[in-house]
This record gives structure tokens, sequence and C-alpha cells, in this order.
């Protein structure tokens, strides 16, 4: 059973930068899909980036794209959400989820992930 932990939230200005990190802990992490997802309040729970376990060629959302990038340590069980221009709409709780499994037609999807993060709440100030 993996149990994933989520850090590095906070209040920054549009414009700047934040790293999060979601620290595994559990066995055969690093077999798992890696992803990272956000829910914004009064909105749907939103993708931004996958990453299966030898994949070099990340997916994103178009809404972060060039902006976020994700990535993993698996010998730290940890997986990072590198974001930077930020914006006030980037503003809400972000997760980190991991599946096993997981094909490339549901990355996209939350129920492909069996396991999830707390969240993390990340607020973008104008």
């Amino acid at each position: 059973q993996v149990q994933l932990v989520e850090s590095g939230g906070g209040l920054v200005q549009a414009g700047d930068s934040l790293r999060l990190s979601c620290t595994a802990s559990g066995p055969s992490f690093s077999s798992y899909t890696i992803a990272w997802f956000r829910q914004a309040p009064g909105k749907e729970r939103e993708f931004l980036a996958a990453r299966k376990r030898f994949d070099s060629n990340p997916k994103y959302a178009d809404s972060v794209k060039g902006r976020f990038a994700i990535s993993r340590d698996n010998a730290k069980n940890t997986v990072y959400l590198q974001m930077t221009g930020l914006k006030t709409e980037d503003t809400a709780v972000y997760y980190c989820a991991a599946g096993m499994g997981v094909i490339t037609s549901s990355l996209r999807t939350g129920a492909a992930y069996d396991h999830w993060g707390q969240g993390t709440q990340v607020t973008v100030s104008s």
C-alpha cells in the first residue's frame, strides 16, 4: 500500500515559481505511474501532468504545458511538480496520485489512480 504526502505549497505572487514534492512510502513505488491533479473551489478536479515508470515523455494538460514540469526521483521515492510563471488561476489544492498499470489513454483520468495524497494548497496572488 503506497501512501503519498505532498508538500511545498504556499502563497506566491503571479509570475513566481514553486516546486511541489510528493513523498511516497510503501513498496515498489518506482513501478507506479505518478500524476499531479488540482482542484479549485467550485471546480472539478483537473489533470495536470503524468509520468509512467520509464516514460521519458510525460503528458501535460494544455493549461500547464510549458510552465509545469513533472519529475521523479525513484531513489528518494519522491515526485516533483516544478511550476513556473504561476497565474492567479493556478490557485487550487494540488494532489499527487499513483497508479499501477495505468494505460496511456487513462493517464488523464483520476479514476485510474489508486493512491492519493492529502493535497497541498497553492495560492497565487495578483
